[in-house]
């Protein structure tokens, strides 16, 4: 066996050593920033949720006609409740708050799953209300509620402040 025998001199092993140690820091420096992009970007933002979270479900599990209890049982109490002329309302309420890094939590959405009940108890219609375009609107049927309406001034309370600095009905 013929080995080749290769010769540098102390110039090219330098140049072939600060070669290998860039490289190795190239390296180290690219898996640090991959490592702390991809630790950053999870913790950066954290959201949580408030309340009732309403699914597509409940408003599927709620038919006309069922009673006042019937309805407690399939949601669970309600955040609040109102009489008004015709009959009562049950309103589950929820926000979504996003916090990023050390920042204060913005409130970023906000619901409200309404029931409405005749004047005997029984589920008349069911509505879930949101902001759409910076305007009340209902997901259910589609529309905003008629602005001469009394449902209209207590639903414009939930959400005027929605997007400011704190949660609900806080203000900056």
């Amino acid at each position: 066996m013929h080995f080749i025998s290769t010769k540098f001199d102390a110039s090219s092993k330098r140049t072939l050593r600060r070669s290998a140690v860039q490289v190795a820091a190239t390296c180290s420096a690219t898996l640090l920033a991959a490592v702390l992009i991809t630790g950053c970007g999870q913790s950066l933002s954290k959201v949580t949720k408030h309340g009732h979270q309403f699914r597509a479900t409940d408003a599927q599990l709620i038919q006309p006609g069922m009673s006042q209890d019937d309805v407690r049982l399939s949601l669970g109490t309600p955040t609040t409740t109102s009489r008004f002329k015709g009959g009562q309302a049950f309103y589950y309420i929820s926000s979504t708050t996003e916090q990023m890094a050390f920042l204060a939590p913005k409130e970023i959405d906000r619901r409200v799953f309404v029931v409405y009940f005749s004047e005997l108890g029984s589920v008349d219609r069911i509505a879930n209300y949101g902001l759409k375009d910076g305007r009340v609107f209902d997901f259910i049927t589609r529309s905003t509620p008629a602005a001469n309406n009394a449902e209209t001034g207590f639903l414009g309370q939930v959400f005027k402040n929605l997007g400011k600095r704190g949660t609900l009905g806080g203000g900056s």
